[in-house]
């Protein structure tokens, strides 16, 4: 029994992905962090102590307004929420 080849819809289908994949990387190495008195700072807390849960969570606020007036990307915002997040303490 004959192999059946690969189908022009497949080929074209596999190369506009590849074409999306190029174009999501190129606009990652180009964007360029916000600038100006808005910039996030997330550490810890004095002397490498770990922040309260009500630092964090102002922290979480913060980079909601920012996301909100349009300084952080999507991208951004969601891996610097998920941080914070996952530092929160859980009693």
């Amino acid at each position: 029994m004959a192999v059946q080849r690969t189908s022009f819809e497949k080929l074209q289908r596999d190369r506009a992905k590849k074409a999306k994949a190029a174009a999501k990387r190129e606009r990652r190495l180009e964007r360029t962090e916000p600038s100006g008195d808005s910039d996030v700072v997330i550490d810890l807390g004095p002397e490498g102590e770990p922040l309260s849960a009500a630092e964090l969570l102002t922290q979480i606020e913060r980079i909601h307004q920012q996301f909100d007036a349009g300084d952080l990307s999507f991208e951004d915002f969601e891996e610097m929420k998920a941080d914070l997040l996952s530092r929160l303490p859980i009693d």
